[in-house]
């Protein structure tokens, strides 16, 4: 979500705050373990929340939507829904449902990051692009990730659809959330934290919750309450997503590579980021984006968090062009920029 609303001190703040080293275990916790948490996270914070000059700047002068020229491209966004591919437990596949969504199919398990299906959510225009793929043509839901508790990838019309016992992995906080709608396996992390899922085939996929430079808010009184951060997916055979859920560019993504070499491939957010004095804490811009990228020497991009909900004022197409000229400035295969159309799939073959 763009819009950031509670008042605070504007003064610099220190590195985010995380478990101490002795905490940080790479052990798996048990799936659905009861937590005890902190009342706020506002010390992970890596950038201060607007205070009230920002407040007043952004009430004279700032827009969180473009203007006239910059949606008449709305007919031109990319959207090819398809059929999911076909993989066993030795591929990993990804399907762009737009937004933050994804159903990402790894070790034989169907996931979905940040589901959100509704074509209207609360305090945002609705959808530009329709969902790309039907609801009603998923795969059985194995497991379900989520970044952070903001509207726009938190949704709960659409995770009412989902049966009750589906595991949902979230951030340290936010399981009660869950718990009151009665999901039954609610497992909750602290940064560089783990947990494992089985797989039908006898395996298991490995969920590590992992930092990112955002903040949390659902309701006036109730600012950074929750965590936030990202997914490092792995399947038995080592082969590791990133999804970044929300995020500004920072120096997390390179402790972020450094502790899940190898990451084979990043979902990483290129919109909403319109005007940068206001956004450029919690959203990356695509040239960022890229640079993410090298920061996690991650093998592959793909791109996520525009092309669905007008949430900030740059023109539609923008971040597209913008992510494909700063990816070919790098010199890297141009195969390995999975800029995928609302709806569209790749796989990464074994």
């Amino acid at each position: 979500m763009t819009q950031q609303s509670e008042s605070t001190t504007s003064r610099a703040l220190t590195p985010a705050a995380a478990p101490p080293e002795s905490e940080r275990s790479t052990a798996p916790r048990p799936l659905g373990e009861p937590r005890r948490w902190p009342k706020t996270f506002a010390d992970r914070l890596t950038a201060p929340l607007p205070g009230v000059k920002a407040l007043a700047r952004f009430l004279r002068e700032g827009s969180l939507r473009p203007g006239a020229e910059g949606v008449a491209d709305i007919p031109q966004l990319p959207f090819e829904p398809g059929p999911l591919p076909r993989v066993d437990a030795s591929t990993v596949a990804v399907t762009w449902v737009g937004h933050a969504s994804w159903v990402l199919r790894i070790g034989g398990l169907t996931v979905l990051t940040d589901p959100v299906w509704s074509r209207k959510i609360f305090g945002i225009p609705a959808r530009i692009t329709p969902a790309g793929i039907a609801w009603n043509a998923l795969p059985r839901v194995d497991a379900v990730v989520i970044s952070h508790n903001h509207y726009d990838h938190l949704d709960a019309p659409t995770l009412k659809r989902l049966p009750r016992e589906t595991p949902v992995f979230v951030p340290a906080g936010l399981g009660r959330w869950f718990k009151r709608r009665r999901f039954t396996c609610v497992t909750e992390l602290d940064w560089w934290e783990a947990a494992e899922l089985a797989t039908p085939e006898g395996d298991t996929v490995r969920f590590d919750f992992v930092p990112a430079h955002h903040w949390s808010k659902r309701f006036l009184t109730d600012t950074c309450r929750t965590l936030w951060g990202g997914w490092v997916l792995t399947d038995g055979a080592g082969r590791k997503v990133y999804f970044a859920g929300d995020t500004g560019y920072g120096h997390w993504f390179k402790e972020i590579g450094d502790r899940h070499p190898g990451i084979d491939l990043a979902m990483l957010p290129i919109g909403a980021y319109d005007p940068r004095w206001w956004l450029s804490d919690v959203h990356c811009d695509p040239e960022e984006a890229v640079r993410a990228v090298d920061d996690l020497a991650a093998k592959r991009l793909a791109p996520m968090h525009w092309a669905t909900f007008l949430l900030s004022a740059e023109p539609v197409l923008e971040p597209l062009h913008r992510v494909r000229a700063a990816w070919e400035k790098t010199g890297r295969a141009r195969e390995d920029l999975w800029d995928l159309p609302v709806g569209a799939s790749r796989v990464l073959e074994a």
